[in-house]
């Protein structure tokens, strides 16, 4: 869908973004996605129109609170419980793969 106004400039390549993205896409599946990427631009396009001068811009449609719970001190696992159940230690430290060459 997409409107007479739009001009071949305003046009968004599939390919283009799908560079963007790292990807790679078939013929096929371009063909597929111009005209849905088109049609969702229509839809975007049609907010445009809107009168929203005097709406208070919202992060959220809905109200929304903080559901953290209170921050209690608590006691944690003592060092040889947690070093218990290390697949492989020494000297009271983790052994881990070494991941940098």
């Amino acid at each position: 869908m997409t409107s007479p106004d739009n001009s071949a400039s305003d046009r968004i390549d599939v390919r283009y973004v799908a560079h963007l993205a790292r990807m790679h896409l078939a013929d096929d599946e371009v063909a597929r996605l111009q005209p849905q990427l088109e049609q969702i631009v229509g839809y975007v396009r049609q907010l445009d129109e809107l009168d929203v001068e005097d709406i208070e811009p919202t992060a959220h449609a809905i109200p929304v609170q903080n559901v953290f719970r209170a921050d209690e001190v608590r006691p944690g696992l003592g060092h040889d419980v947690v070093m218990a159940n290390a697949p492989l230690a020494r000297d009271g430290q983790f052994i881990v793969p070494k991941i940098i060459e």
